[in-house]
């Protein structure tokens, strides 16, 4: 039940950020502490490898957000910045933080016995190791073309994956988590001078909501390669199980709790990113 993806999309807008305030930027919040049974589910559902390949995804990320906004003019200095941004320790922090608060009052003992099962504990490499995969342009593009040929031959897996992803509104979520880091990204950017002082805010939501369908497009397709990935290996019975979780109080409890600790940890990331890239917009000088 990982919380799949942040897909923000560069907003098409008009030297060096200190390391200091890049570091700032990335520092952790005040953690608050796990109990002990949900610091055992933090390390069942494996968040700490998750985190480990979102810093991945986003150093790569960062890279392409040079290559868009300014080509060239970033070099070692902004690699060093994103991946001062792109820190595991403050990552996990948020998400700790996040994730406990919000499963606080829930009685997690049902999420427990699943995911510390020889069953749940399949799932989670499975999730873990797809989502490693995807970190392969090769990949991701050959397991967008089995989804394809999938939808084609009417395969029957197609069902489940429906169910699972209709039960966690994973579209809805995903999209509205990728439209709120596009903002915070914004809010960055224009702190640090890089939008113009007559864009206003009702203008960069405008722009931010003129890519909602091609942000949906890109989420369902990533959504359903990558879980028909995933759980490819999976036995129809086990991801039948997996939504019956899913579908508990427990479950959808978790599931939010999921998405609040991610969003909160990628709108961080995305406004810090935002306000790096608009210091060598604008050529600051350190």
């Amino acid at each position: 039940m990982i919380r799949l993806a942040a897909m923000a999309f560069p907003p098409a807008l008009p030297l060096a950020l200190p390391l200091a305030l890049a570091a700032t930027l990335a520092a952790p919040p005040a953690v608050a502490e796990l109990s002990p049974d949900q610091e055992r589910l933090f390390e069942a559902l494996g968040l700490p490898a998750t985190i480990e390949i979102m810093r991945e995804e986003g150093v790569s990320y960062g890279g392409q957000l040079e290559g868009t906004m300014f080509p060239g003019r970033g070099g070692a200095s902004w690699i060093a910045i994103v991946e001062q941004i792109y820190d595991t320790g403050a990552m996990s922090a948020t998400v700790a933080d996040e994730f406990g608060a919000a499963l606080t009052g829930t009685d997690i003992t049902p999420l427990l016995d699943f995911f510390t099962s020889e069953r749940g504990q399949e799932i989670i490499s499975f999730e873990i190791t797809a989502r490693q995969a995807f970190t392969d342009p090769d990949i991701e593009a050959a397991a967008n073309e089995r989804l394809r040929q999938m939808r084609v031959d009417d395969d029957p897996r197609l069902t489940l994956l429906d169910e699972f992803i209709d039960t966690n509104d994973l579209i809805g979520s995903n999209l509205m988590g990728a439209l709120n880091a596009n903002w915070a990204f914004y809010q960055g950017l224009a702190e640090g001078g890089g939008v113009e002082d007559e864009v206003t805010d009702e203008q960069m939501l405008l722009n931010i909501w003129e890519q909602e369908d091609e942000v949906r497009a890109e989420t369902e397709l990533w959504v359903y390669s990558y879980l028909a990935l995933a759980y490819q290996p999976l036995a129809d019975a086990d991801l039948e199980a997996y939504i019956a979780l899913s579908q508990s109080e427990e479950g959808q409890a978790l599931n939010r709790a999921l998405f609040e600790a991610f969003d909160e940890m990628y709108n961080t990331i995305h406004r810090a990113l935002g306000l790096a890239a608009s210091r060598f917009m604008v050529g600051e000088d350190i």
